[in-house]
């Protein structure tokens, strides 16, 4: 079994029945993965497996510390041995080292979990902050305005998300950037 064919049976059996939310936007992330073929070339694959397992730390059947990127993480490579680059991006995935710095992680984080390529991190960043939770194309300024009023401006995940957003933005532009030179690039002269 290759690893994004095992990547979508594991997070399909983690999130499908408890969180079918979760799972429509993992898709939805995975489906923006894919759409980031031409920049991505041999990791291509590596970034769709990752992406479909992004947020398998929210399952109930796995979440310990109540933080999923490090939940997941942990899960992936202690359970599952998957592959330690999509361990990594897991565990990293859409500035995890604020939202960790936030619940008192950052530490754990940083020393169980090396950074991936940073733009690998961008292109999943990317992914995750340029899709709705149903699963749908968004921008990352109405992603986070998402986030904040799910959440609550106040609580954890509303600070790190605030925080964070100027990264976010940053990381989906400097993604769209590198998209944008390779359509040209492929644009007959």
């Amino acid at each position: 079994m290759d690893l994004t064919e095992r990547a979508y049976g594991l997070a399909d059996s983690l999130l499908s029945e408890p969180l079918p939310r979760r799972w429509s936007h993992s898709l939805g992330v995975a489906e923006r993965a894919r759409s980031l073929q031409s920049i991505l070339g041999g990791d291509a694959d590596l970034m769709e497996a990752a992406a479909v397992l992004h947020d398998v730390g929210y399952s109930p059947r796995i979440a310990s510390t109540g933080f999923h990127p490090l939940d997941g993480a942990r899960f992936l490579r202690d359970q599952e041995g998957v592959d330690e680059r999509v361990v990594r991006l897991v565990a990293h995935h859409s500035c995890a080292l604020l939202e960790a710095e936030e619940r008192g992680l950052r530490e754990e984080l940083e020393g169980e979990f090396e950074l991936e390529r940073p733009d690998l991190v961008d292109a999943l960043l990317f992914c995750d902050m340029t899709t709705t939770p149903d699963g749908g194309h968004t921008t990352s300024d109405a992603r986070v305005a998402e986030i904040v009023g799910r959440y609550g401006a106040d609580t954890i995940v509303g600070r790190f998300i605030q925080r964070a957003a100027p990264e976010i933005h940053a990381a989906v532009h400097r993604v769209e950037g590198r998209l944008s030179s390779v359509k040209q690039a492929n644009q007959p002269m």
